[in-house]
Formats: structure tokens, C-alpha cells, sequence
């Protein structure tokens, strides 16, 4: 038996998959999630969150192996990526040591802390590679698209590999890898610069009025309680707030407008927003297809796998949809790439591919 930790330390959530493998085979998968600013609410305060997290998913904290992904080196509590991989593994060490700490590479390779240190890039914004791997252990041919609360990651694998033709979030942000939406915290004025309403079209407002999460909790993609971030505002997650915020990108309000132009606007930067989703998604497809030797299905994976990606996918055309949650359970969907550090630490202590089967 194995008992392993997967973290995905990210620049808003911090994410833990706690998962149990005996026989070769997961037996147990618990994922837990803290909503964490790291540079609102300082990154002093990481190990704090680890610690938590660690003791809700197991106690005493025991564990043979724990594994590490980041993507909050590139928040600006750190002025360069180096520093912050290097703090994130700081933090790591404080509170698992004694443990072995596994650090997951672009390739989804485990390497030590020391060498990570020496190499940051190498593990900088890695995360994308769990959830690839993870996936390719299931389904050798497919496209992943996962859609979090701040960013999409579309995920090429091809015989049973990942494919990605780019490494460094600049890399995929060029090649439609990665593209800077998510289903929470995008700032409605990076979807949009212009709204039709009354006939006309309105430019917006370029300040953080409203974000992604207002748009999908007035058309009813997501509940209050799936809202879990902060309002760019500063108050509640109720449809009359959520409301308010959104009118203010044309520099409106509830009285100027009514609840109709309001929705209206809703369902306009969720089509646009789509539409950023379905051009990353073709670029890849164009640059992989020449390589499959079938149709390429999409695994749809993350907090807007239903409304965002998979929607994005039947958008653009694509017929096989697979949902990540089906095959693998709703808790590793939403944080798959804590999952998928997790299963790749256990195969490695396993000395073979853990195969997938939680209870």
C-alpha cells in the first residue's frame, strides 16, 4: 500500500489530492481546495494553507511520497518566476519534511527539489503536464481541454503521449495551448472590448468590473457556492449583484438597465468567451490531426467542463466528448492536475503505472 499527496499550488487555489493505492491500484481519492490570493493574502502565509489542507485530507500527516505542481510562481507576490519556485518549494519543505518530495517537470517527469531549484523553468506552470499524463494513461488519442477558474489549458496526446508543442506558459499562450480564460476570475473587459445593447454598440470599460463569475452565475452555469473567489467588487454572489457589476462594464447600472439587457450582455461575453476557447482549441487540433490516425475526441475536465469546454468543443464542430469526470469521478475533474501529480508520484513509488480505480 501507498499513500501519496498530490499539490497543485496555484496562484488563487491551492489544490491537494490525497490518494491511497493498494494492489497496483487507487483504492482511495480524496481532493480538497482553498481559495488562496497568494499575493493578496501573502505568501508568507503558504505553509498555513498546506498545512490545512494537509491535516483535513489525512491525520496524523503521514504519507509515503508527496508530489508537487505550481503555478503560482507567476503571480506578481514574486518578482520573477525563479523566486517564486523557489519560495513554493521552500514552503513544501517546511511542511512535509522527513517525507519524500517528488517536484513534476514539463514532461511529466518526477525530479528532486535540489534539481528543480537548479532549473525552474523546467517546473514553472508544469501543472497542464499532470493532467496530460494522467489522461494518457486512460486514453491514448485525444484532445484534453481543461477549463479552471482563470485559465484554459488545451492538452494535445498522441500515442498515448502528451504532445504539447510548447513548454513555458509564453510558449503555449502562442500556440493556443493556453488560453487566459476561465470559468471565475477573467475580467469581462479581456472577453469583450465592445457590447451590442439598444441597437448600438457600446465600448466597455477596461476596469475590473466584473468578471467571468457574474457572467455564469446570472445565466445560471454556475451556483453561488460554486462562485468561490472574490467579487471584483468586493460584495456578495447573488444575481442582483452579480447584476450591478456586470452593468458597470458600460459604465451603467440596475436602474439604467433592465434585467433583460442585463442577461442580454451575460449571453453575449459567454459567446465571445467561447469563442477564445474554440480558437485555441483549432489551433491545436490543426497542428495534432495530420498526426491521428482517428478522429480526435475531446476530454473535457476542470470547474467549466460542462459550460465552457464541452460547449466550446460541440461549437466548433467536434462530435466524441468525453467527460474527465465520468471516467475518472467528479473530484478528479475539478482538480485534476493535484490528481494527476498524485497517481504519477504513486506509479513512481510503485515502480509501475498505478492503475485507475477509486473507491
Amino acid at each position: 500500500m501507498v499513500e501519496v499527496i498530490g499539490l497543485d499550488i496555484g496562484g488563487a487555489n491551492t489544490k491537494l489530492a490525497f490518494l491511497r493505492t493498494e494492489g497496483n491500484a487507487v483504492r482511495t481519492l480524496r481532493t480538497f481546495t482553498e481559495y488562496f490570493p497568494i499575493w493578496r493574502r501573502g505568501k508568507e502565509n503558504l505553509p498555513g494553507v498546506l498545512r490545512r489542507l494537509s491535516e483535513e485530507a489525512v491525520s496524523p500527516v503521514r504519507v509515503d511520497g508527496v508530489g508537487v505542481t505550481m503555478t503560482a510562481e507567476l503571480s506578481d507576490a514574486y518578482q520573477t518566476k525563479r523566486e517564486g519556485v523557489n519560495h513554493i518549494l521552500d514552503c513544501v519543505e517546511e511542511v512535509y519534511g522527513g517525507t519524500r518530495i517528488y517536484v513534476l517537470d514539463v514532461d511529466a517527469n518526477l525530479i528532486e527539489v535540489e534539481e528543480a531549484r537548479k532549473e525552474p523553468m523546467r517546473v514553472a506552470a508544469a501543472n497542464w503536464a499532470a493532467t496530460g499524463w494522467m489522461v494518457s494513461q486512460v486514453l491514448k488519442n485525444c484532445i484534453v481541454v481543461d477549463v479552471g477558474s482563470t485559465t484554459t489549458s488545451i492538452i494535445p496526446i498522441i500515442d498515448g503521449r502528451v504532445a504539447a508543442a510548447g513548454k513555458t506558459d509564453l510558449e503555449k499562450l502562442m500556440n493556443g495551448e493556453l488560453v487566459y480564460t476561465g470559468s471565475l476570475r477573467t475580467n469581462v473587459a479581456s472577453i469583450v472590448s465592445s457590447i451590442p445593447i439598444r441597437g448600438r454598440v457600446a465600448r466597455v470599460s477596461s476596469e475590473l468590473f466584473a468578471q467571468s463569475g457574474d457572467v455564469h452565475l446570472i445565466l445560471g452555469n454556475i451556483t453561488e457556492e460554486e462562485y468561490t473567489v472574490d467579487t471584483a467588487d468586493g460584495r456578495g454572489k447573488t444575481f442582483l449583484e452579480a447584476a450591478a457589476r456586470l452593468a458597470r462594464v458600460v459604465c451603467a447600472d440596475i436602474e439604467m438597465l433592465t434585467e433583460e439587457e442585463i442577461v442580454g450582455i451575460a449571453e453575449y461575453v459567454y459567446e465571445r468567451q467561447l469563442q477564445q476557447i474554440i480558437d485555441g482549441l483549432r489551433d491545436v487540433y490543426r497542428r495534432v490531426e495530420p498526426r491521428s490516425r482517428e478522429d480526435l475526441p475531446i476530454v473535457v475536465t476542470g470547474l467549466g467542463r460542462k459550460f465552457l469546454a464541452e460547449k466550446a468543443a460541440r461549437k466548433a464542430g467536434f462530435r466524441k466528448i468525453i467527460d474527465l469526470g465520468e471516467l475518472l469521478g467528479a473530484g478528479a475533474a475539478l482538480v485534476s492536475p493535484s490528481v494527476g501529480v498524485a497517481l504519477r508520484v504513486a506509479s513512481e513509488m510503485e515502480g509501475e503505472i498505478v492503475r485507475w480505480r477509486p473507491s
